[in-house]
């Protein structure tokens, strides 16, 4: 089941929905038949047990109990919040069970538990948000390597301070009658980002394809660190047609022939501007390395001159 992007549930209604800290990591699915063995599976399907060698103790923790299981495999920063770019370096190990092992050792992975969908050999799916919360909770799966995060009904404000104060990514909302709809995008789940914006300099561009012939498919900015620009991104997406025109207008005035930026985006048929023209884009995080994750385009800045940003 997936969450619908939206906007905290009003104070009137708040106290009918679950609020869930969002976590950025990789979504899977817990098989726990009950004869002592364990099968993780992404989202797509595909078994990922051997890549998180730290879960297999798991299977034992049921007893002769079987169980399905939702949630997201994190790696915590050093201040227990989830790095989907820590996770990215346990990702895709599945078929080098030596090499995953070797991994787990420098960057151990952790598994949310947020939702149970199977369990003592029937689905519960049918059952409210509520109720399966509350077998999972009654479940006390609490371990080295998975736990299971707390749920808070109503206060939704407060939860969304905590989350903002905490750097955390968002809240996911979870309509307490809610069933469990499998492979649907439901409206009583939903994903709630703390937004970030930041003011960016224009430093190339990526041509579209197709009916964006001519136009930036991408724009690729950077930020100041005091006078060279750092390579923060590519974004090509909240665009209006006619912000992509007028944009494609102002890259062609700033047209350069070489990368302004400290070391060369590696995109493939990148083109080059001077860097004078400044952005506002809307991101969720940053990686370690200072880039960008999720941004998108907010505006233009007319106001602000690159040299302003150092």
């Amino acid at each position: 089941m997936l969450a619908t992007p939206g906007v905290l549930p009003s104070p009137a209604v708040e106290d009918r929905w679950a609020f869930e800290v969002k976590q950025d990591g990789q979504r899977a699915m817990i098989y726990l038949p009950g004869d002592g063995t364990v099968l993780v599976r992404a989202r797509s399907g595909t078994d990922i047990t051997a890549a998180y060698p730290e879960l297999l103790p798991l299977a034992k923790t049921l007893g002769r109990r079987a169980a399905v299981l939702d949630g997201e495999i994190v790696a915590l920063d050093g201040q227990g919040r989830s790095d989907f770019e820590r996770l990215q370096q346990r990702m895709g190990l599945a078929g080098v069970p030596a090499r995953a092992a070797r991994t787990a050792a420098r960057v151990p992975a952790h598994l949310m538990l947020f939702d149970v969908v199977h369990l003592d050999g029937r689905p519960v799916t049918g059952l409210p948000y509520s109720e399966r919360r509350g077998l999972l909770e009654g479940l006390g799966l609490a371990g080295p390597a998975w736990s299971t995060p707390a749920a808070i009904v109503g206060h939704g404000a407060q939860a969304w301070e905590m989350v903002r104060n905490a750097g955390l990514e968002g809240l996911l909302a979870k309509r307490l009658t809610s069933r469990y709809e499998p492979g649907v995008r439901s409206k009583a789940w939903i994903k709630i980002r703390f937004v970030r914006t930041a003011d960016v300099v224009v430093g190339g561009w990526v041509p579209g394809r197709g009916r964006l012939n001519g136009l930036p498919g991408a724009v690729l900015v950077g930020e100041r660190r005091e006078v060279p620009l750092w390579y923060a991104g590519s974004v090509g997406t909240a665009w209006s047609e006619a912000e992509r025109a007028r944009l494609a207008g102002l890259l062609r005035i700033a047209a350069a022939e070489a990368c302004t930026f400290v070391e060369v985006p590696p995109m493939a048929g990148a083109r080059w501007v001077l860097p004078r023209l400044v952005g506002e884009v809307r991101y969720s995080t940053r990686t370690r390395t200072g880039r960008l994750r999720h941004p998108s385009w907010h505006r233009l800045r007319p106001d602000l001159a690159a040299d302003d940003l150092t």
